[in-house]
């Protein structure tokens, strides 16, 4: 029997603690695998100037997976004075490590179940089963941004577009450029992606979210990929929505939807808003994947006021791991653990506090784990 290589990175916050609850059901599950701790996060930020050290990235380049917890990240300017007195000033800029590692590793496969396990109180409606495909790489999460914005970019900028010019009378310190990049070969691998999985999962359309008539450059190629890969799969009907339009939809006829496919920042933020037709974030797992790494984590954030306190819900960390056994091919391990929290959710007498309970984070990661006895 192959034993796993498997990265864990609690990070910062609750996601030490959802990680701890979900190792309970990994080891009730008799999952073979070695677990090598991996420094990333906030603390690493404040004592070295690197939220994901070189010695991180040397560990995801060994290992067959990850499972990641979560990361605090603050503003430039609040993040410099977090750091060790002899770090200021040196010009070090505090850059997300979750970003850095999808574009390191190339993870450019951001998927995002979603899916109603009935008993859950917070759904929505109990049909809803939605998968989001988020590009994970480019788009708004480039990295490609100045502020102040450089004199030379701001005339070749005034040069080649006309609406630029009334930005190129301001200073360059009075405004900030971002750049929203996206590119064929982004696009297409996405795209692809999800009629392949809906193909696979005998999902009837894909829908892809744009905002093309408004953002034509870059929108209007990602939507125009996907309609000549659709051409590729005339059994799987192709939908298309303005990112706007869709978050309305999503409310109204959550169960029109299968499989959504977008850039990356339209994709983070339907992909947030399909998790609360579910429960919230405390159900949102997430999968970052690329050819050759696959990265796990629950899709909420480090929520400080709860550290230490153990209340969070570590459903969504659970269902993350469920998501990496699928990717590592365990597909009969996948399976118990999600029978086991179906189970719990229905049951009802374990609930955390998103839940109306009173359960803690290991409460819940026991009664799961105990399922699988």
């Amino acid at each position: 029997m192959k034993t796993y290589k498997i990265a864990w990175l609690p990070g910062d916050g609750v996601g030490i603690e959802v990680l701890e609850a979900t190792k309970i059901v990994l080891d009730a599950l008799n999952f073979n695998a070695e677990y090598i701790h991996g420094d990333i996060g906030w603390e690493f930020w404040c004592k070295e100037g690197d939220a994901f050290p070189q010695r991180t990235i040397e560990l995801l380049q060994n290992v067959d997976a990850a499972m990641f917890g979560a990361i605090t990240s603050k503003p430039v300017k609040a993040a410099e004075q977090e750091l060790i007195p002899e770090l200021r000033g040196k010009g070090l800029i505090y850059r997300s490590p979750i970003v850095r590692m999808r574009q390191l590793f190339d993870l450019y496969i951001c998927l995002r179940p979603t899916k109603a396990y009935p008993g859950n109180p917070l759904n929505y409606k109990d049909t809803i089963d939605i998968t989001v495909f988020r590009e994970n790489t480019e788009d708004m999460y480039s990295g490609v941004e100045f502020n102040p914005v450089p004199e030379e970019l701001s005339k070749t900028l005034a040069n080649i577009s006309k609406p630029f010019e009334r930005f190129s009378k301001l200073n360059g310190d009075e405004y900030a450029i971002s750049c929203k990049v996206n590119t064929k070969k982004g696009s297409e691998r996405i795209i692809r992606a999800a009629f392949e999985y809906a193909k696979n999962n005998g999902k009837k359309s894909v829908c892809v979210v744009h905002k093309a008539n408004v953002v034509r450059a870059t929108d209007g190629l990602f939507f125009e990929m996907a309609k000549s890969i659709a051409k590729e799969y005339p059994d799987i009907r192709l939908d298309d929505a303005n990112v706007d339009a869709i978050t309305m939809w999503l409310v109204k006829n959550p169960n029109n939807y299968e499989v959504l496919v977008a850039p990356n920042l339209y994709g983070d933020i339907i992909s947030d808003l399909a998790a609360q037709l579910v429960g919230g974030l405390g159900f949102g797992c997430s999968g970052n994947i690329g050819d050759k790494l696959g990265v796990f984590e629950p899709s909420h954030g480090s929520a400080p006021k709860y550290t230490g306190m153990y209340k969070v819900n570590p459903i969504a960390t659970i269902l993350a791991a469920k998501m990496m056994l699928e990717w590592l091919g365990e597909r009969e391990l996948a399976d118990k653990i999600e029978k086991a929290t179906a189970a719990v959710i229905k049951e009802g007498k374990v609930r955390t506090y998103d839940m109306g309970g009173s359960s803690t984070t290991l409460e819940m990661g026991q009664a799961i784990a105990d399922k699988l006895k």
